[in-house]
């Protein structure tokens, strides 16, 4: 059965990858390599930059594979 979201946190965000979804349009890591690297595992590596340049390459991706949430504005329960 294929991956539906992975996540990857810092102190402050959540990326939330959706791999099915991915057009890879190499947009991501050509913008952002520090963060998001294909050739690594993990590909996502949040210490790479801070929560403000991670935030705004994310929300360059075409796909909506990559979206983000805020630590702070998710329920306790829910994380």
């Amino acid at each position: 059965m294929p991956v539906e979201t992975i996540k990857y946190a810092n102190k402050e965000v959540t990326v939330v990858w959706k791999p099915n979804t991915c057009i890879h349009s190499t947009l991501c890591w050509k913008g952002l390599l520090n963060v998001f690297n294909p050739r690594e595992k993990p590909w996502i590596k949040m210490d790479g930059a801070d929560t403000e340049k991670i935030i705004d390459q994310v929300k360059k991706c075409p796909s909506g594979a990559l979206s983000y949430y805020l630590n702070s504005e998710v329920p306790a329960d829910e994380t």
